[in-house]
């Protein structure tokens, strides 16, 4: 190599390094920001929970009736379970519509059988297209159940079959193999109650891997023993307990999670249902949703309510695990480059000017910038110009900062909803945040990138999701 181009390659490797570190300084700092802010709006509701008695609601007409919506596509193991546990929410007045989405299994004999089902006639305006539906059942044994069955069509699909067929004004999607807290519907609906107009709200997801399940119940939260499915429990607190509630202070969220979320009908009626095109329908129908109401001038609210909990099945093999990241990713990009326009817009305020700008520079580019981070020090290793201190930098500002972000997030949860009661499990939780970024920080960027290459070739194929079932017992 000439000294000329030694040269250059020393000022390109020092300035990409420049580059890196600044944008994870900013990055995370903004995350650091999120945690600041959440830590009001956390000790306000935990302060609400500890003193909100929630046998008032159950008799009160204030609280707006829910129809809970489940798509179901070969679930018979489960879903007969999945629909007696939903029926089973305390809340005043719901219904439960399950949308058998052209099972080829023995969903639908399992429903009929267990719930007694009759054919009705489909008195229900299509107001969404959909797939055909072939029929629409109600239940001699629960007056509170609608099936509806169609042939296949996809998630987004059957969920606009659940919305056409829905009585309520509030909606809530939950899939079928996620457990929902017996009370959580009553502390989701309580943003509605305030007096503000709120198009959705949020709830918490937590990691059921290894909990002690009983009639479709969480009697017992435990940290997985499995090491990918513990490392995953710190991300979803460090996502949920602040990520998405520091949110509430800068404008509302732009992700409301598809497991478990609470929106009003008449609102995803107006843009148009759930979108079958995109691989994160709830990301997609949340910006559809901010989009619409902004056009419109509607005052809104979208927030985020940390009490209200549903527990899921997280990956517990690196095949399933590096499928769904991928696919979080590559609908994540698909999302942000179909919606540009919002970048800096003023006539979307703070979603536009803070909200977007960060799901797209600080979420969509993060893995291309990691990457380049450690292909470039790498480089500078093998040229003899690496820069020790600057090599340092980097690591501490990728991945230290997001250690101490998640080691905050489990003393956060520590201090206050203190779901895990274990000593052990608190130590283990931060043992974990200490051990997530080596190793499988890199493994989760590898899968993002994956996503991003998949998102720019078009593909919007869903992938198989192999799980493994709670513990019962």
């Amino acid at each position: 190599m000439t000294d000329a181009l030694y040269l250059f390659v020393a000022r390109l490797v020092g300035f990409v390094d420049d580059t890196v570190i600044w944008y994870f300084l900013v990055v995370n700092s903004f995350y650091a920001l999120l945690l600041i802010l959440s830590i009001p709006e956390l000790w306000k509701h935990w302060k609400i929970t500890r003193q909100e008695d929630l046998e008032l609601y159950l008799g009160s007409e204030a609280l707006t009736p829910i129809t809970i919506l489940i798509p179901a596509h070969n679930m018979e193991a489960s879903i007969t379970e999945s629909v007696a546990a939903q029926i089973g929410l305390e809340y005043p007045q719901h219904e439960v519509v399950v949308v058998n989405d052209g099972s080829s299994d023995g969903t639908m004999e399992r429903l009929r059988g267990v719930f007694d089902l009759y054919e009705v006639p489909p008195a229900f305006p299509a107001k969404l297209p959909t797939k055909t539906v072939r029929a629409y059942y109600r239940s001699h044994r629960e007056p509170r159940l609608l099936v509806v069955d169609k042939e296949n069509g996809g998630k987004a699909d059957a969920l606009n079959a659940g919305l056409n067929a829905g009585r309520y004004p509030l909606v809530v999607a939950v899939d079928a193999d996620t457990i929902v807290a017996h009370d959580a519907l009553l502390r989701l609906a309580r943003p509605f109650l305030l007096g503000e107009n709120v198009a959705a709200a949020g709830g918490t997801i937590r990691v059921a891997n290894g909990c002690r399940v009983e009639n479709s119940r969480v009697v017992e939260a435990r940290v997985p023993r499995g090491v990918l499915s513990a490392m995953q429990v710190p991300e979803y607190l460090r996502a949920f307990l602040f990520g998405r509630l520091g949110w509430n202070k800068l404008g509302g969220n732009l992700i409301v999670s598809g497991a478990f979320g609470l929106f009003q009908r008449s609102y995803l009626l107006a843009i148009g249902g759930y979108t079958s095109g995109n691989v994160v329908e709830d990301l997609d129908l949340v910006v559809r949703l901010h989009r619409h109401l902004r056009a419109e001038r509607v005052p809104y609210r979208i927030p985020f309510v940390p009490d209200p909990v549903a527990w899921t099945e997280v990956p517990s093999d690196l095949r399933t695990h590096a499928r769904q990241r991928e696919r979080w990713h590559r609908g994540l990009v698909i999302t942000m480059l179909s919606n540009l326009n919002l970048l800096f817009n003023r006539k979307f305020g703070r979603i536009g000017f803070i909200t977007a700008p960060f799901f797209f520079f600080g979420e969509m580019l993060a893995p291309v910038l990691e990457l380049l981070g450690y292909l470039v020090t790498m480089l500078g290793a093998a040229l003899g110009i690496l820069n020790v201190q600057i090599a340092l930098l980097f690591l501490a500002v990728a991945l230290g900062y997001q250690m101490l972000l998640s080691i905050w997030a489990v003393i956060l949860e520590e201090a206050t909803f203190r779901v895990y009661g274990r000593v052990g499990d608190f130590l283990r939780l931060v043992l974990y945040s200490i051990l997530e970024p080596f190793g499988y920080r890199q493994l989760t960027v590898l899968w993002r990138l994956w996503g991003f290459w998949n998102a720019l070739r078009g593909l919007t194929h869903w992938g198989e999701m192999r799980r493994k079932g709670f513990l019962e017992g």
